[in-house]
C-alpha cells in the first residue's frame, strides 16, 4: 500500500449535515423529524444496531397518549398501544394494609416500548431523517469561541467526523456528550451528578390468567422511601414489572428485590419472564438551561422527566419538537448563539418544566421522611389530591382536608404538617418557574431567587440539599 493510500485509509471520513442528533429515542426522533420536514439534512447517530434500535428499558406507561407532536403523528404510533383501558393508579400500601385507587388526569395507555421505538424511527425516516446505526460518539468538536460544530464518532468500527451547524444531544441520562463540551462560555446547567438519577430494572412477565387490575397502573413502595415497584399491564396477561430507587440511597439488588415481590403475588405463580433490561433516568428538575452555542440537550439528557413517577415519553416528544423548531429558526437566520436558541428553554419551562420543578419538591420530601410515616400520609390523603400532587406540581389543601387527614393518619401528624408546609414551598417554586427569564443574561438573578426558595424547601422538609 502506498503512503497516499495509507493516509486515506487512516483519515476519518467526514459528513456535513445541517443538524446531527445523537440518540434515536423519543426526543431525538421528534427533533429530527421536525427539522427534516422543513427540508434540512438531519442525521441521527444511534449506538445500537438497526435491529436493536428503539429497545429501551421503560415502564411502558404513557400519560398524555391523546396528544403528540405532528412531526410523527399519533396514528403512526397507535399500533404500539397495547392497553388503552388503563384509567387510574392503584397504590398498594402494605404498611397500612390498604390499597388506594387514585384517578390519573389525561389519557393513559400502556405500550410495547420496543414496537413504539421502531415506529418513531420509521416515522422520522419517512420524512427524510437519515439514521446511522452502530455509531458511538467519542468526542464533541468546538470552535475557538466555544461554539459546538460537530462530533467525532466510531461507526461500524471506523472513525467518522460529523460537522454540523447544530448538535442536538438526545443521548439519555448522564449524557456522555456533556462530559466533552466546555460550557464555560454559556449558562448551560452543569450542576448535575449521579444523585439526581434513579436506577431502574424491568422485566416483561407473562401470566396464565388475566390480572384483575388490568385497568390500573400498580405502584408499591419498597422497604425504603426512595424507591418503588411497579406493575403496568400491557395486556391482561402481559405485565411490565419493575423496580427503581434513588441513587442517593444504598444500592438495592434490583433483580432480587423484584423477584422476591413477584414470588409473593399469587397472580404471578408460574409466570414466564422475558426481556430483562435496566436503565438510569433523571428524577430531578429540568436543567436550568439546556442550550449552548450550536448545541441543545433534550429528553433525559436535559432532565425532562416527571421526577415523582419517572414518566418521560410525552415530555421528550414535546422537548424534541421545541428543539427542532428552534433549530429551524436558527438555521434560517444563520444564528446558532445561546441567545438565539434560548426560546427552546422558555417553551420547555412553559409547557412542563415548571411543573416538573415543583414536583421535585415532593421527591425531595420523600428522601427525608420515614417510609412508614410516608405510607401513613398517603393512606390519609384523598385519591384526587394525590393525583394532583403527583402530576400537576401542586394541590389544594385547605383546613377541612387538613383536619380530615390528621384524623385519618393515626399519629402521623408531624408528616401531615410537613406536607402542608412543603406544598406552600412547591407553589412558590412553581410561580417562580412560570416567570422563567426571557434571555440568558437574566438567568443568574433568577437562579439566586430559586436557590433561596430551595433553601426553604430543605428547611421545611429536613432533607439534605440535592443541588
Amino acid at each position: 500500500m502506498s503512503t497516499q493510500e495509507q493516509s486515506a485509509a487512516t483519515t476519518p471520513k467526514t459528513q456535513s449535515p445541517d443538524v446531527v442528533v445523537v440518540g434515536a429515542g423519543t426526543a431525538g426522533c421528534y427533533a429530527a423529524a421536525t427539522i427534516a420536514q422543513e427540508g434540512y439534512d438531519v442525521v441521527v447517530l444511534e449506538r445500537k444496531s438497526e435491529s436493536e434500535a428503539g429497545h429501551i428499558a421503560c415502564g411502558d406507561a404513557l400519560k398524555g397518549a391523546d396528544s403528540f407532536p405532528e412531526a410523527i403523528p399519533k396514528s403512526k404510533l397507535e399500533p404500539a398501544f397495547t392497553n388503552t383501558g388503563v384509567d387510574h393508579g392503584r397504590f398498594e400500601i402494605p404498611q397500612e394494609d390498604t390499597v388506594l385507587e387514585i384517578p390519573i388526569p389525561g389519557e393513559l395507555a400502556v405500550i410495547d416500548r420496543w414496537e413504539y421505538g421502531r415506529r418513531i424511527i420509521d416515522g422520522a425516516d419517512e420524512v427524510g431523517v437519515e439514521f446511522h446505526y452502530d455509531t458511538v460518539v467519542k468526542n464533541v468538536i468546538q470552535a475557538d469561541d466555544g461554539r459546538v460544530t460537530g462530533v467525532e464518532a466510531i461507526r461500524t468500527g471506523e472513525p467518522i467526523t460529523y460537522e454540523a451547524d447544530i448538535v442536538i444531544d438526545a443521548a439519555g441520562s448522564l449524557s456522555v456528550l456533556q462530559d466533552h463540551v466546555d460550557f464555560s462560555t454559556s449558562a448551560f446547567d452543569t450542576n448535575v451528578n449521579y444523585t439526581h438519577f434513579c436506577s431502574a430494572y424491568r422485566e416483561i412477565v407473562h401470566v396464565d390468567e388475566p390480572v384483575e387490575w388490568d385497568d390500573a397502573l400498580v405502584f408499591k413502595p419498597t422497604e425504603r422511601a426512595a424507591g418503588y415497584l411497579w406493575y403496568f399491564p400491557r395486556t391482561e396477561t402481559e405485565i411490565n414489572a419493575g423496580l427503581g430507587f434513588q441513587m442517593t440511597e444504598e444500592p438495592m439488588k434490583l433483580v432480587d428485590d423484584l423477584k422476591r415481590d413477584l414470588e409473593t403475588r399469587p397472580e404471578f405463580r408460574n409466570a414466564e419472564v422475558e426481556d430483562k433490561l435496566g436503565a438510569a433516568l433523571p428524577t430531578r428538575r429540568p436543567y436550568d438551561s439546556a442550550v449552548h452555542p450550536g448545541y441543545m440537550a433534550i429528553g433525559d439528557a436535559a432532565g425532562h422527566v416527571n421526577p415523582t413517577t419517572g414518566g418521560g415519553i410525552a415530555g421528550a416528544a414535546y422537548g424534541g419538537k421545541y428543539a427542532g423548531e428552534t433549530a429551524i429558526e436558527a438555521l434560517e437566520t444563520g444564528d446558532v448563539s445561546e441567545k438565539a436558541l434560548w426560546e427552546y428553554n422558555e417553551r420547555v419551562m412553559d409547557h412542563f418544566g415548571a411543573r416538573y420543578a415543583a414536583l421535585d419538591v415532593y421527591n425531595i420530601l420523600s428522601t427525608a421522611v420515614d417510609v412508614d410515616d410516608l405510607m401513613g400520609l398517603l393512606a390519609a390523603m384523598p385519591g384526587e389530591k394525590l393525583a394532583e400532587a403527583l402530576y400537576s406540581g401542586s394541590t389544594s389543601i385547605g383546613p377541612k382536608l387538613a383536619a380530615e387527614s390528621l384524623l385519618n393518619s393515626r399519629g402521623h401528624w408531624g408528616t401531615i404538617w410537613t406536607l402542608f408546609q412543603t406544598k406552600r414551598r412547591a407553589d412558590d417554586l412553581l410561580e417562580l418557574y412560570e416567570g422563567y427569564p426571557h434571555h440568558p443574561a437574566a438567568l443568574e438573578h433568577w437562579q439566586q431567587r430559586r436557590d433561596d426558595l430551595m433553601e426553604q424547601v430543605y428547611e421545611t422538609t429536613g432533607a439534605e440539599p440535592k443541588y
